[in-house]
């Protein structure tokens, strides 16, 4: 809802405008993860075990999730794996030490951004309209994936 002599528009502008700054302090919160390395480790905790889904659902290229799985792997932070059904398909998993940075992160990440809600008028109204944006996403990243079949 637009403030007082705000149009609808410009309520938008200053969203789009608050989220990125949102990023930014998520990113300083994740600790020794960079928000892209973040990204990829959720998705696959999420239950996207291939590499091209999680490309999918993070509307990424190859070659980015190749260079982040790459690098997540080097650090011991994701195992590769066959898939059962198809072997030209990589399975992606989370090692221990995985689990515990992502939850370390998230640990941090959560704090923050519930210190920042709380400092608005209806901080349980934030989170929850942020979480139904999460699951808007993941709509529309389904949507685009099923058209480009």
């Amino acid at each position: 809802m637009p403030s007082p002599g705000e149009s609808r528009e410009q309520t938008a502008t200053n969203a789009v405008r608050a989220l990125a700054r949102v990023s930014r302090l998520l990113e300083r919160s994740s600790g020794e993860l960079n928000l892209a390395h973040y990204r990829v480790l959720s998705a696959v905790a999420s239950g996207d075990e291939r590499a091209s889904r999680v490309a999918r659902r993070l509307a990424l290229g190859r070659p980015a999730i190749s260079a982040a799985v790459d690098a997540l792997t080097k650090r011991g932070l994701l195992i590769r794996g066959d898939v059962d059904a198809d072997h030209r398909a990589t399975a992606l998993s989370l090692t221990p030490e995985g689990e515990q940075l992502l939850a370390t992160t998230e640990a941090g990440m959560v704090e923050g951004l519930m210190a920042l809600v709380s400092r608005t008028s209806d901080g349980d109204g934030v989170l929850e309209s942020l979480s139904r944006l999460g699951d808007a996403i993941d709509e529309v990243m389904a949507q685009r994936s099923a058209g480009s079949r």
